[in-house]
């Protein structure tokens, strides 16, 4: 299709030729040139400009073009706009009339996303079928509410109110079984009062307690259950048709008014789950059903009221003529009465008024006065004992006015009795202590007269006075008495004073102390009196801190005294009188000799623990050195562990020739004991093995036994030197791969091949005095041919010996041999690490108990 150009882009290639035009007349007369086609031609040339102005009519007439083809294709767009918003209109108004005439279900399709009303439409569709299934909902949970309703009103009797409406709901809500109980509030229970399932009326009569079964516990939370998942063990539904089968969903409806539990429905269905709307119906007319069953249990309870009040009226009306008869009499016998009564009221009161005063009178007396029949029974007591004792009368007379007393007052009291009875109407008095009720001891002073023949009395009276602040008083002046003698003849310097300062008391060591008279120091102050500067202020000091904390202040001071220099050790104890600090008792006991004691014995001490670290530098200059036992035995370790600063472990090791001679050495006794006997067994066995290089490590110790033994001269007749040694030895040469080892009461492990094999030394020791009636054997020789990878450890009986652990047992050679074991791919550092740590781990918070001395050997 050609489209046709309009007259508008003829008029602009028009105005453009004449733009050119007008141009060329310019040019034509501005330069003079005639107007030919020479002369255009030329100025094109002059003014080369020209061309382009030469293209204006085309530029103006497509430009044109541009503009209003773009303008035509936009109305044509509208245009197509404006008919689709027609067609979206026509539609959205064809169903807008089909909702407006109840066809909610109208097909409707939005045309676009800017169709804003049929957006709004389709709203209000879904809008308007929401609220008509809520009032469809509503219209029927109304219905049902109207039917029930109609057999709530139409029945009086609840058994058959109960069954007719379990029908009408079963059938309304279109389920097959139900069942409804009614709670007896007196006896705590649901009674089924009412089934039904299939259309027929069933005769079940079961009772459930609040929280038994399904039933029990919708009562009990007073809230609806609704079950889909049925216990295997619930009842079943039988039927003809269909035979016995359990429910798939059951739901329980509490029925409750005002927060007050009268029954329980219960529903149940084969092959359908119980909507939300059934449910929300159920739980509204559980509450109507609640209210009809409480109002039926109001009105028949009434019922029965006004029929026994019917009952009692009738019964009335037939006495009433009786009484009225005796009314008659019972007026003139009231008239005598109340002239009587004027006359004994007046009497009463006076005595009513006599009684008030005797029991205010004893009720706030300062004693107990008690009557005792001539059994000994307590037969009154005045009401002053609560405030005394604690106790009321009821409470004396039941028994407490014997059970609170000590032994000795209750044969105290059984003898004053027996004497008041021999010998009435004298009086006799005793004391004795006595519980009160709150716990309280106290002191009562017991005056008794027989005063059985009194008819007034007719009984053992007893007047008893708490005499307790008494007793303290007379103890207190006691013990001040005692106290006053103690302190006039401390050796303690004995001072008090109030909390400004002020004497109250001195004892005589202040005059020998100070040089003051203790006379001329009472009720003088700590600034008007001259003593020692230092002390005065420590008193001072002493005051304040008391008046601060209330506690017990004490130290040493020195100072100069009468004595001389004097070093006092002074205690402040505060002395209080109804929890008020009164006065500052001072005792200040002179310790300058126990001060000079303790300084010679640290000085002591000193010297001692000096001469002690002396003989652990000599000890440790004799020890061997780990790096040099290194370099013969580079997979090696030592685990050494003194209990004191020298001690009487020690290893030893030696080199001669190709033999390496290394040992584990337990001498007897630990420190400088164990210290001492130490250097005799590391020099004889350096004598030893340096004489000849083919003993065999039995043949060493046997050496070393005699070698001992003759040092400490036990081979005499008149030895009493018992020390020794025990030892653990090898004698290892790597040119051959041999071990020699023997031992004095010292194993040694060897692990090989991932098993552990043990080598028991000797049960004899190094040294000791002789047993002339036995005769000593060898100490034995074990040859082991050493392999790649072989372990060997020995040790002192410090570590096995070591007590620790939960059980405070020992550590054990079986610990030692579960951790070699248990950690046998470990090296020989890393054994040693072992050790250390479950050693300290096991020993805990207690005490080393012996030196330590452990080896391992890597061969």
């Amino acid at each position: 299709m050609i489209n046709r150009l309009s007259p508008k882009v003829y008029y602009a290639a028009t105005f453009g030729l004449l733009l050119v035009l007008c141009s060329w007349l310019l040019v034509f007369v501005a330069q003079g040139i005639p107007f030919s086609f020479n002369g255009i031609a030329k100025i094109h040339a002059n003014n080369p400009s020209l061309w382009i102005i030469d293209l204006l009519p085309v530029v103006f007439a497509y430009t044109l073009h541009l503009i209003e083809k773009r303008h035509n294709e936009k109305v044509s767009f509208l245009e197509g706009e404006i008919d689709q918003r027609e067609k979206d209109t026509s539609k959205n108004a064809l169903f807008a009339k089909s909702i407006g005439e109840g066809n909610y279900y109208a097909p409707f399709q939005i045309g676009d996303e800017d169709d804003i009303l049929g957006k709004s439409l389709l709203a209000m569709r879904d809008n308007l079928l929401e609220n008509n299934k809520k009032e469809t909902e509503q219209n029927w949970i109304a219905n049902g509410k109207d039917q029930v309703a109609h057999i709530l009103r139409i029945h009086n009797n609840l058994e058959e109110l109960s069954y007719e409406v379990l029908v009408k709901l079963i059938k309304y809500i279109n389920l097959i079984q139900g069942a409804l109980y009614l709670y007896d509030e007196e006896k705590k229970v649901l009674i089924n009062l009412a089934s039904y399932a299939y259309n027929r009326k069933k005769y079940i009569k079961q009772k459930f307690k609040l929280g038994e079964g399904l039933i029990g516990q919708c009562a009990y939370e007073k809230d609806i259950i609704y079950r889909t998942e049925i216990p295997d063990d619930y009842i079943s539904i039988s039927s003809g048709i269909l035979g016995d089968r359990k429910p798939q969903s059951l739901l329980i409806v509490p029925l409750i008014t005002d927060e007050k539990l009268e029954g329980v429905i219960e529903f149940a269905s084969l092959d359908q789950q119980i909507s939300p709307l059934t449910i929300r119906f159920l739980r509204e007319m559980g509450e109507i059903i609640a209210r009809t069953i409480f109002n039926l249990r109001v009105n028949q309870k009434t019922e029965r009221l006004l029929l026994e009040a019917q009952q009692m009226t009738q019964e009335l009306k037939e006495n009433e003529e009786e009484l009225r008869q005796n009314a008659e009499e019972m007026r003139a016998t009231h008239e005598e009465l109340e002239k009587s009564n004027l006359k004994l009221e007046s009497k009463i009161q006076e005595v009513e008024n006599a009684q008030k005063r005797l029991h205010s009178l004893l009720e706030n007396a300062s004693e107990i006065i008690s009557i005792y029949s001539s059994s000994l029974k307590l037969t009154y007591i005045s009401p002053s004992v609560t405030k005394i004792l604690g106790y009321t009368p009821r409470e004396m007379v039941n028994g407490k006015d014997i059970d609170r007393l000590t032994r000795k007052g209750e044969q105290d009291l059984s003898d004053m009795f027996q004497k008041l009875l021999d010998t009435p109407r004298m009086p006799l008095t005793i004391q004795y202590t006595f519980m009160k009720k709150d716990g309280t001891k106290l002191f009562l002073e017991v005056t008794g007269r027989n005063l059985l023949d009194d008819v007034a009395i007719n009984g053992i009276i007893l007047n008893s006075q708490d005499i307790t602040e008494r007793k303290r008083a007379e103890k207190e002046e006691r013990m001040r008495s005692k106290m006053q003698s103690l302190s006039e003849n401390s050796p303690d310097m004995i001072m008090r004073l109030n909390t400004s300062g002020q004497f109250f008391y001195a004892n005589p060591m202040v005059d020998q102390y100070l040089g003051i008279p203790a006379k001329e120091v009472i009720n003088q102050t700590l600034n008007s009196i001259e003593m020692n500067e230092v002390l005065t202020n420590y008193l001072k000091e002493s005051i304040k801190t008391i008046k601060t904390t209330k506690d017990k202040v004490e130290g040493d001071l020195a100072f100069n005294s009468m004595m001389g220099e004097t070093i006092m050790h002074i205690s402040a104890i505060p002395e209080f009188n109804e929890n008020e600090l009164e006065t500052i008792l001072f005792v200040g006991h002179d310790i300058t000799e126990a001060k000079r004691i303790e300084l010679e014995i640290q000085d002591k001490n000193r010297k001692i623990t000096e001469s002690i670290n002396y003989a652990q530098r000599i000890q440790t200059s004799i020890l061997p050195n780990n790096k040099i036992i290194r370099q013969y035995l580079p997979k090696s370790f030592i685990y050494y562990k003194p209990r004191d600063v020298v001690s009487g472990d020690f290893p030893w090791f030696f080199v001669k020739e190709d033999n390496i001679y290394i040992a584990v050495v337990d001498c007897t006794g630990h420190g400088v004991p164990g210290a001492l006997l130490s250097f005799i067994g590391y020099f004889i066995l350096n004598n030893v093995v340096d004489h000849d290089a083919t003993y065999s490590a039995s043949k060493i110790l046997d050496l070393l036994h005699f070698g001992v033994r003759k040092t400490l001269k036990q081979d005499r007749h008149d030895a009493d030197a018992r020390d020794g040694m025990d030892i653990a030895l090898c004698k290892i040469n790597l040119k051959k791969k041999t071990l020699h080892y023997a031992g004095a009461h010292r194993p040694l492990y060897l692990l090989r091949n991932k098993a552990l094999e043990e080598y028991r030394g000797d049960r004899k020791a190094i040294g000791g005095i002789p047993n002339l009636k036995k005769e000593e054997n060898d100490f034995t020789n074990y040859l082991i041919d050493l392999k790649p990878g072989d372990k060997i450890f020995f040790f002192s009986d410090g570590l096995p010996d070591q007590v620790g652990g939960e059980d405070k047992k020992k550590y054990g050679p079986a610990r030692i041999r579960e951790k070699i074991v248990e950690n046998q791919s470990l090296t020989m550092p890393q054994f040693n690490e072992l050790f250390e740590n479950d050693f300290n781990n096991y020993k805990g918070e207690n005490k080393q108990i012996d030196d330590v001395l452990l080896i391992g050997i890597e061969f």
